[in-house]
């Protein structure tokens, strides 16, 4: 059962409050489907989430970008104002983007050691 809340919810020190971590079926900018991977070893990837409220001495990211977290460094979901959220740890943050990220799989030539622009290469795929 999935704990439900409502009001406000602010993480502690620098912790961060994010949503929209996507779970189930994804489409590729090229139109392929890729099924469901939660809960299965091809599911290691990380994933975007939202940042919907950060604690009060969170000074990387802001109320509104988009963070991408490491594998499994989320907390189990919980509904805050009928939402499911998660809370994730800064230290598992790799990279913070502004604009909602259009695509979660992108192929790409391997891995890529270059300056941080929007995107963030994690072995062979970049998202």
């Amino acid at each position: 059962m999935i704990t439900e809340t409502t009001g406000t919810f602010i993480p502690l020190r620098d912790g961060i409050l994010v949503s929209n971590m996507e779970f189930g079926e994804q489409r590729t900018e090229g139109g392929i489907i890729i099924m469901s991977d939660d809960g299965k070893s091809t599911g290691i990837h990380p994933r975007w989430g939202k940042v919907l409220a950060i604690g009060k001495d969170q000074q990387d990211v802001k109320i509104g970008q988009y963070v991408l977290v490491a594998h499994g460094r989320w907390s189990r979901g919980f509904k805050l104002n009928g939402e499911t959220v998660r809370t994730v740890d800064p230290e598992d943050v790799l990279g913070i983007q502004n604009d909602e990220p259009q695509s979660i799989y992108k192929a790409s030539a391997g891995h890529q050691t270059q300056e941080y622009q929007g995107k963030v290469s994690v072995g062979k795929l970049e998202v």
